[in-house]
């Protein structure tokens, strides 16, 4: 879901740059006033979010995907702004360091991976959790997030014929089914397996964490 430098115009990158100012502050502030005893945890999830990106799973149209762990952190900190923070330092870092996703779209990316998986997929898992427990719930949760953060992605590449012709040159039909699809099939399911065990293992073994809720 990296997306690299030339597919979206410089129109595009420069409106989800200055979309992400508004999360990227609230994100702070949020983070400020994190229970320090989640501080560990936070760089711990943080490390295993850029270690699963790194991590391409192949899929049927002979391209790769993977998991990001965006829900994941919103739900272990009780926050998807803390997520957005975190999200944003690993794609920076893979932008910079490692050419993974492009320079210009680090906005594009932060938003579709930072603000639309872990806002979408916290608030399914807390809809869900008194339902259906919460390891099922977070894995539900990582599931939609990353497919509906995918589909926002194919809808940014298709409109770039229309409003920048010149890069991306896929229209809708083609970009939103290639997005949604290796989502839906791949990178779904081991989202949502992977969220919901560690949820699972975290809730339990580190329930002190938790006898108490962290501030939103």
């Amino acid at each position: 879901m990296h997306i690299p430098d030339g597919y979206l115009g410089p129109i595009t990158c420069a409106f989800f740059y200055l979309i992400m100012i508004p999360f990227w502050y609230k994100g702070i502030k949020e983070l400020k006033k994190l229970d320090p005893r989640k501080l560990p945890l936070l760089g711990v999830l943080t490390a295993f979010s850029f270690l699963v990106m790194m991590f391409n799973l192949p899929v049927p149209d002979g391209t790769t995907c993977h998991m990001v762990g965006g829900t994941l952190i919103a739900v272990l900190m009780d926050n998807p702004w803390i997520a957005t923070i975190a999200i944003s330092i690993v794609l920076v870092i893979q932008a910079i360091f490692f050419g993974d996703g492009g320079i210009t779209c680090i906005g594009a990316n932060c938003f579709n991976m930072g603000v639309v998986l872990p806002f979408v997929g916290y608030y399914v898992y807390k809809a869900l959790k008194d339902k259906i427990g919460e390891p099922v719930a977070a894995g539900i949760g990582a599931y939609i997030g990353i497919v509906t953060a995918a589909i926002v992605a194919g809808f940014e590449f298709g409109l770039q014929p229309f409003i920048e012709p010149g890069y991306c040159p896929y229209p809708f039909t083609v970009s939103v089914p290639a997005m949604a699809l290796a989502h839906i099939l791949v990178a779904g399911p081991a989202a949502a397996i992977v969220t919901g065990l560690v949820v699972w293992y975290v809730k339990k073994s580190y329930s002190h964490l938790y006898t108490t809720s962290s501030t939103n």
